[in-house]
Order: C-alpha cells, then sequence, then structure tokens
C-alpha cells in the first residue's frame, strides 16, 4: 500500500513458500521510474534491512545494501 509519505508498504511478508509459488506465475513487471517518482534513488525494505536503489548518470540502476 501507498502512504501520503511515498512509502511502499508490503501487504504480507515473503516466505520460501511464497517464492517457490510465484516461479509458476509470471513474474510481475514494474516501470522503475514509476516506482522512483522523479527521484534518482529509493529506499526498499526487505524484512527491516534497507537497501538503496539508485539510478546512476549513465541509467543503470545499482542495488546496495
Amino acid at each position: 500500500m501507498d502512504g501520503a509519505d511515498g512509502v511502499v508498504t508490503p501487504t504480507a511478508n515473503i516466505s520460501r513458500q511464497d517464492a517457490t509459488d510465484s516461479a509458476e506465475a509470471p513474474l510481475r513487471r514494474l516501470d522503475v521510474q514509476e516506482l522512483l517518482r522523479g527521484q534518482r534513488e529509493l529506499i526498499l525494505m526487505l524484512q527491516e534491512t534497507e537497501y538503496r536503489l539508485r539510478v546512476t548518470s549513465n541509467g543503470k540502476l545499482i542495488l546496495t545494501k
């Protein structure tokens, strides 16, 4: 769910079983520009760990912990 502050909150945690089940379903495609909303970087959360997704000046993506 997307809050007014721009933070995307997951509706559920990903479990090992969810990962197995999703391998059978088609993968979702997300446009990174829609996620970034005009910014050059954003923070992704996975199990209380922050990851930074950044677009370089060459238009490539870098994901760092």
